[in-house]
This record gives structure tokens, C-alpha cells and sequence, in this order.
């Protein structure tokens, strides 16, 4: 699986003010920034964005994800870029 095709996938289906994803085919480490996000727990949010990959975990397009998610306000108040740029 490539990149963009999750970042398409998100995208399409997500109200998102950013997307970042990096991997190597099949192992993949994902950012997303959206409002969608705020009021969530860890575990809803990680359902979020697995909801949608889980046809391609199963059919082992994607054998290991890596899940961020923020609010813009969480991003824009990050004090360390570091642990979560790609």
C-alpha cells in the first residue's frame, strides 16, 4: 500500500486540517489533525482511524500502524514536534 492511498482514504472520509503519513509499504506511522478529534478518548480516536484501515489490516496491505491524533490546538501547542513529526 502506498502512502497516498491512506492519506486519500483519511482524507475522503475524515474532516481533517492535516494529514501526515509516512511508511514503507507495509508498516505505516500516521498524524492526523482535526476538530473531529476534540472530546474523544485515546481508545475512540484510535477506533477512528482504524475503523477505516481495517479492511486493508486484514487483508495484510498494512501489517503495522502507528496512530497520532490531535486537535489543530493540541498540534499548534505541541511543545515537542519530535515525538510526532514522521
Amino acid at each position: 500500500m502506498k502512502e497516498h492511498e491512506i492519506v486519500e482514504i483519511l482524507k475522503k472520509n475524515l474532516d481533517l486540517d492535516q494529514i501526515f503519513v509516512k511508511g514503507d509499504g507495509t508498516h505505516f506511522q500516521i498524524v492526523a489533525i482535526s476538530n473531529i478529534f476534540r472530546n474523544m478518548s485515546y481508545v475512540e480516536k484510535q477506533k477512528v482511524i482504524y475503523s477505516l484501515l481495517m479492511e486493508f489490516i486484514i487483508n495484510k496491505q498494512i501489517h503495522a500502524v502507528s496512530i497520532k491524533t490531535l486537535t489543530p490546538d493540541e498540534w499548534k501547542n505541541h511543545q515537542n514536534y519530535s515525538d510526532i513529526i514522521l
